[in-house]
């Protein structure tokens, strides 16, 4: 028998698993925007994401399309009370394991259908407009934050997780690889690439913030190359983050949120939330909360004893008239 997750690494947990419903409420509102009910959201929305990909992943996505388009009310309606129902599940703690079972599905199934996989086999995707795709992130969340008794010491939520601290770092690693490889495909370190996918995503959007995309390719227009260079190295060493101790990884890690905070208004415009047609808030605070739930918590005292680490040595008590 495991020694139960300390009381601080719960409170941590509960407060990420409380945000990710707050995440899922926001993705219930989004869904019952009017856009949403019209044709419009398979045609313009769902349809799109089938181009590029490899025809076993676009076969059921057009297939879903076709669908949807021919009873858009009914098919969003039952989309939207989903994605509530979620958000309710994880609010009440007595329901927080079965929510987060039925989310992995759900999740996987709308990054399928939904984003096309992120656009991850297409050649095109870039960590600055989205990549991996919001709703994959959704479901790793919920294997980090499920609620369990932790058989070793832990310092952070992914190492009470059911992959452990081996596994939660895996699943880091390659995330943020992936990302570091995918900055240095060729449609992203063309003169062009990732500039024009900044520039797309200014349509539609309110002049403040589509001013910030076109400033920003401007400012990087004549240094495309080395941009997405350093974007590159930036993404590999946040991958090696929590492989390195404490106060470093706390370091890296505040970076990642850094990086996906700002990739969140300049890439990805606030994940299209001002436009009336976002689904999700897109990749940015999703990687956010991630990173979160990677942090090192400071154990109490009494926690550090019950794991047999030393405790922070405490101040000398002075004795009466030492300080003159």
């Amino acid at each position: 028998m495991g020694q139960p997750a300390s009381a601080t690494v719960a409170r941590v947990r509960r407060h990420l698993q409380l945000a990710l419903g707050c995440v899922w409420l926001l993705d219930a509102a989004l869904q019952f925007q009017p856009y949403m009910f019209s044709r419009s959201f398979s045609t313009d929305t769902l349809a799109p994401t089938a181009q590029g990909n490899p025809g076993w992943v676009a076969t059921p996505i057009n297939w879903a399309t076709a669908l949807v388009s021919h009873h858009p009310v009914p098919w969003n309606f039952a989309f939207a009370i989903t994605q509530l129902g979620l958000a309710l599940g994880l609010f009440w703690p007595r329901t927080v394991r079965a929510t987060l079972i039925a989310s992995i599905p759900w999740s996987l199934g709308v990054w399928w259908v939904g984003e096309g996989l992120g656009g991850n086999l297409t050649g095109a995707a870039s960590p600055l407009t989205g990549a991996p795709g919001a709703v994959v992130i959704y479901a790793l969340l919920a294997v980090l934050l499920w609620p369990r008794p932790s058989p070793s010491r832990c310092r952070s939520v992914a190492d009470a997780s059911p992959l452990g601290r081996a596994g939660s770092r895996v699943l880091w690693l390659v995330l943020w690889g992936g990302l570091a490889y995918e900055m240095l495909l060729p449609a992203n370190r063309s003169a062009t690439g990732t500039l024009a996918s900044i520039a797309g995503m200014a349509r539609g959007e309110p002049a403040w913030l589509a001013t910030i995309d076109r400033r920003t390719v401007a400012a990087l227009g004549p240094h495309s190359a080395a941009t997405a260079a350093v974007v590159a190295g930036i993404l590999a060493a946040t991958a090696l983050a929590v492989c390195g101790p404490t106060t470093l990884k706390r370091a890296w890690l505040l970076l990642a949120m850094v990086f996906a905070a700002t990739v969140w208004v300049v890439g990805e415009d606030l994940g299209g939330l001002l436009t009336g047609t976002a689904t999700d808030p897109n990749s940015g605070p999703l990687l956010v909360l991630l990173a979160a739930a990677y942090w090192p918590v400071r154990l109490s005292r009494r926690e550090n004893a019950l794991h047999g680490l030393p405790a922070r040595p405490a101040l000398p008590v002075l004795p009466a008239g030492a300080i003159r």
